[in-house]
């Protein structure tokens, strides 16, 4: 026994060490769990060579990645963002939040990233219900960026969401409540968004100008301007013209168009960026600088147009999500983290696992893993649950049913051989020998024998008798009572085929529901890289343990009851043959 202690006692301790890691530093204690969210700069990830500054970057959360909304607050108001050094928060905002969806848009102030590798992280805590919301939409962004639209409030309200408040002067476009980054905008010709001038939205010779915006279009477009700056005669104009971008500058000098020389994929998102700075004029899509051209730089400041030129000419006609504006011109890689951190294909971002806040410092992986369990696989394992305990019910009763049974056999087969013919009788009682089967049998075959030999006379010359009918009829009749008595024996058993044939099968199902459910979460969310499906699949392998937990053990058990209960039918059976041939010996 205490081999086997010692073998149970290492084992427990070998499943201690696989399923747990070390924690690190923790930010603040009142807070549960965190999130490690890593940036993958290297030409594997979003192929970014320089170290842009002061990026907000979007965080997606989806049932792909993030499977504890219900542990956050409601509201969110439990985000922090923290740094890679673990100490120092980070200026964030929500842009939209909906754990019943399970769908967050959560835009970080990155102070820096390193180009080409992939070290720089950061870190979500969550799990403070007396925590009080710490988003600041205006902190997010440094001072140069003159103008965010997410498109997340209504039509008539304000937009922007620098510290600028430019909002728009006329708005017509439609709202579209699931467009790239939660909401976005619709144009169809003659629907337009007119943004009034101000100090900060201007083109200044010294700084430069940027303008970015996410596009999607279903046709070709002919001279369309997906956003324009005009004033004093001049226009800097970010359009499509068939299906390529184009970007042209209308200074004082002769304009310049730069054009991007391959077509765009009509019906995907694109993100399409202008700037002017540095004597020139460069077309970016999706991150990538496509064309450029010599421009001097003049002051110019207008009216912002989105949809069309201010003049109504150029209608566009697609959507347009997170338009962006910067009076100075923004870095190729700084534009490039922004393009490869916003769209579907968020190879930017990668996220890690999530983490529970323990007071010995160790994090198990196999609670982090149980926390990723959706509710579907909870249904699943509750079922299972309720199979596991109702076949150990019925494991444990047998067993001591069995038990009982071959005590009270060995009681009346010891009582049973000193019977010297058929003839004695046993005086005992089920008191006496429990509930024996054989007693049972026994018992069952005096009372037969009796009521055939009781209308017969007894004398000194003449013994009573048996015919072979009667002894073949007595035998039939304990052949009866033996089935009788097997039926008790097997009774129930039937659930731990059940639970041995339909455990598997329904950790099975919870399984595939919960892959099904992961991968239709990272296709809404667009998060394709391992970090965001590992979570979902760990969690959804769950439900296959716990049906195999509940079908192995009671293999185990009917394979050891059913031997018990075949060894207790044999003896029944040799009983049986034993009292007739005594019978047959005695009354012939």
């Amino acid at each position: 026994m205490s081999l086997i202690r010692m073998g149970v006692l290492m084992t427990l301790a070998l499943l201690s060490a696989a399923w747990t890691s070390e924690a690190r530093a923790w930010w603040n204690n009142d807070w549960e769990f965190r999130k490690e969210i890593t940036f993958d700069l290297s030409p594997k990830g979003a192929d970014i060579a320089g170290s842009p500054a002061d990026v907000p970057i979007l965080i997606r959360l989806s049932l792909g990645n993030f499977q504890y909304f219900a542990d956050a607050n409601q509201d969110a108001s439990d985000f922090r963002f923290i740094a890679s050094d673990d100490k120092t928060p980070l200026k964030f905002h929500i842009e939209r939040f909906d754990p019943e969806a399970q769908i967050a848009f959560v835009w970080v102030m990155v102070p820096k990233l390193t180009g080409g590798a992939t070290t720089d992280k950061i870190y979500l805590y969550y799990g403070n219900k007396k925590a009080t919301t710490a988003s600041d939409p205006a902190g997010t962004y440094d001072a140069n960026q003159a103008l965010v639209y997410h498109f997340g409030a209504a039509a008539d309200s304000p937009q922007d969401t620098t510290a600028y408040k430019t909002d728009p002067k006329s708005f017509t476009a439609e709202i579209v409540p699931g467009s790239l980054i939660a909401k976005g905008v619709k144009f169809s010709p003659g629907q337009t968004i007119s943004i009034p001038s101000n100090g900060a939205l201007q083109l200044a010779a010294g700084k430069g100008f940027t303008m970015s915006a996410w596009v999607r279009f279903e046709a070709p477009q002919s001279q369309a301007v997906v956003a324009e700056l005009s004033g004093q005669g001049h226009q800097l104009v970010l359009g499509i013209n068939g299906s390529a971008a184009f970007a042209r500058y209308d200074g004082s000098g002769a304009p310049v168009t730069v054009t991007q020389p391959a077509d765009m994929t009509t019906g995907e998102w694109h993100h399409l960026a202008l700037r002017v700075a540095d004597g020139q004029l460069s077309l970016l899509v999706d991150g990538v600088d496509v064309a450029h051209a010599a421009a001097e730089s003049r002051d110019l400041s207008g009216t912002l147009t989105l949809g069309a030129s201010a003049s109504g000419q150029g209608a566009y006609a697609g959507q347009l999500d997170e338009f962006e504006v910067s009076n100075m011109g923004r870095s190729d890689d700084w534009l490039k983290a922004a393009a490869r951190s916003q769209g579907m294909n968020q190879n930017l971002v990668v996220y890690g696992g999530d983490t529970q806040k323990e007071g010995g410092g160790n994090t198990s992986y196999f609670a982090t893993t149980l926390r990723n369990v959706t509710l579907d696989g909870w249904v699943i394992i509750g079922v299972l649950a309720v199979l596991f305990v109702a076949s150990f019910l019925i494991m444990g009763g047998k067993l001591i049913f069995l038990n009982r049974v071959s005590g009270g056999n060995a009681r009346f087969l010891e009582a049973f051989r000193n019977l010297t013919d058929a003839s004695d009788r046993l005086t005992g009682s089920g008191e006496t020998f429990g509930i024996s089967t054989l007693w049972q049998l026994y018992d069952h075959g005096t009372r037969e024998t009796m009521k055939r030999l009781a209308g017969q006379p007894a004398g000194a010359d003449r013994a009573k008798t048996l015919s072979p009918q009667s002894i073949e009829a007595i035998r039939a009749s304990m052949d009866a009572a033996l089935t009788r008595g097997n039926q008790r024996l097997s009774a129930q058993m039937v659930w731990l085929t059940i639970s041995i044939a339909g455990g598997p099968f329904l950790g099975l199902l919870g399984t595939v529901v919960g892959v099904m459910i992961t991968f239709a979460a990272i296709a809404a969310s667009g998060d394709v890289n391992v970090n965001a499906i590992a979570p979902g699949i760990a969690a959804a392998l769950v439900a296959t343990v716990a049906g195999l937990g509940v079908a192995i053990p009671c293999l185990f058990g009917y394979n050891y009851l059913n031997t018990r209960i075949k060894e207790n039918v044999a003896d029944m059976r040799v009983f049986v043959d034993e009292f007739v041939s005594q019978l047959a010996e005695t009354y012939s």
